[in-house]
């Protein structure tokens, strides 16, 4: 059975999501569905411990030889980011039945839990793929199972801003897909290690660059990249706590991931970055999205709101990374996909027991309310501790491991206005501490009592992640150093 964990690992999230619906029995359903997701996440482990002892992995489904059949690859950057989605995905579900109890009719769960393991299948089967167009076919997977999810939101604008999000994700897709039908129009293959060797001696075609061209614009709009990210704030504000938690966590980095892989795997830096200057456009449109969502998270009053601004900051720090495209820059933005995972996952179940106890997050309501939820109130201050960045937390290793690749490169004005950024980010972050604990409290919050322990307890197993990591960085910093030495093509 260990040498099938390449496919296990996405066939059983996506046979259960099926078998959900047949199981009428509402805790039924949700105990079949935790134990696939914990399995999962054990077969991500596992995979993970074989790329470590023994190198990558190549499974050919169907013992059908690459390029011809299709391909499963694991190497230390798709183990990486498997383990981490998979991991929360796990967590987060333990979080939900009282959520979903919550926000949710009964009578919609049988759709939240198939949709929930469409969408983790989606996410896993985008970083296994060694093949260009399953990446679309995982990506559309976890993109519809998103919309789904999104719209069972309790208030009357959740289904708008799934609407909004699939008009965004369709042109999203199709822009990746005409990208995809250009390169297999050009090199009759779809495997992308066989892709890249032909695509080397043909790299001044117009074809090529065209493609390049429309994948780049198509995974921007994914990963929520200023100023295509109009679909996120709708998104993670109106769908239920629980499903924002997932995909804040994990769709955007996922999203991210392919197209690093896509950048790195089968154009080059060479070509994205040397001859075409894609860096510059990543370090402009990443440092105004930066700012300008960082400041624009100052200024809302619905908690969820804030974070999803913030959300579109962070990405900006991966990408600034990524433009750096050396190991030092690479590996901060690799490692900062799996930071900003368990921060934001991590303060969207705290958003999740604060929505529960008050039945709002408006910012007004919270007013008061670390008396009456203290150990709520106090998982939000340990997960903004990370989000800023301050020392002992995940988020001061990824952005230190930015900023001394920006001093490193000579990028002395972009490791500046990050320094500034993080203000930005004390400052929202600070907003809500006050009103937590020095503001008078709300009448909600008056009546309020703590979130029960089966929330509090996988929500602060993300929020203790982030100072585990903050000081022990094996499997963080170090995995990410030797994804980024591979990608580069070094030996890790």
């Amino acid at each position: 059975m260990i040498e099938h964990l390449p496919v296990l690992t996405i066939a059983v999230p996506l046979i259960a999501a099926p078998l959900c619906v047949f199981l009428l029995n509402r805790t039924l359903v949700y105990l079949f569905a935790l134990a696939v997701c914990w399995a999962t996440f054990g077969m991500s482990i596992l995979l993970l411990d074989q790329v470590l002892e023994s190198g990558p992995i190549s499974y050919e489904l169907g013992s059908w030889p690459a390029p011809y059949g299709i391909e499963y690859v694991v190497d230390y950057f798709s183990a990486f980011v498997m383990l981490f989605v998979s991991g929360i995905g796990a967590v987060v579900l333990t979080y939900a039945p009282q959520s979903l109890n919550d926000e949710i009719n009964p009578s919609k769960h049988y759709m939240v839990y198939p949709m929930y393991l469409l969408c983790m299948t989606g996410l896993l089967g985008i970083c296994i793929t060694g093949d260009l167009f399953n990446v679309f076919v995982f990506l559309e997977i976890s993109s519809l199972s998103s919309y789904a999810l999104i719209s069972l939101g309790r208030s009357r604008r959740a289904p708008l801003a799934a609407f909004q999000y699939l008009v965004m994700g369709t042109i999203g897709a199709t822009f990746l897909l005409i990208g995809i039908g250009l390169l297999y129009q050009l090199t009759g293959t779809l495997n992308m290690a066989d892709m890249a060797m032909q695509l080397a001696d043909d790299h001044d075609s117009r074809t090529t660059l065209v493609a390049f061209a429309f994948m780049t614009v198509g995974l921007s709009i994914k990963m929520a990249v200023f100023p295509l990210h109009t679909w996120l704030p709708n998104a993670y504000t109106f769908a239920p706590s629980v499903v924002t938690g997932f995909i804040a966590a994990t769709a955007t980095k996922v999203s991210v991931y392919a197209f690093i892989r896509i950048v790195f795997g089968i154009f080059t830096p060479q070509f994205a970055f040397d001859e075409h200057a894609l860096d510059t456009f990543l370090v402009v449109f990443s440092l105004i999205g930066i700012f300008v969502a960082s400041v624009a998270a100052i200024y809302q009053g619905n908690l969820k709101r804030m974070l999803a601004y913030s959300s579109i900051a962070q990405v900006g720090y991966m990408l600034l990374g990524v433009s750096m495209h050396n190991l030092d820059g690479l590996t901060g933005g690799i490692v900062h996909m799996f930071n900003h995972a368990i921060i934001k996952g991590g303060l969207f179940l705290v958003v999740g027991c604060f929505a529960l106890r008050l039945q709002s997050v408006r910012l007004e309501d919270l007013s008061g309310a670390a008396k009456t939820m203290p150990l709520t109130a106090l998982a939000w201050v340990l997960g903004g501790l990370g989000l800023i960045g301050v020392p002992l937390t995940a988020g001061f290793i990824s952005k230190w491991l930015l900023l001394t690749a920006a001093l490193e490169n000579g990028y002395y004005l972009v490791a500046a206005l990050m320094l500034a950024s993080s203000l930005l980010a004390v400052v929202y972050v600070w907003r809500v501490v006050e009103i937590l604990y020095f503001s008078e409290p709300s009448e909600a919050a008056k009546s309020a009592r703590e979130a029960p322990w089966s929330m509090l307890l996988p929500t602060y197993a993300l929020i203790l992640a982030i100072l585990v990591f903050g000081v022990w960085t094996t499997y963080s910093a170090g995995l990410a150093s030797e994804a980024a030495s591979s990608l580069l093509g070094g030996t890790p």
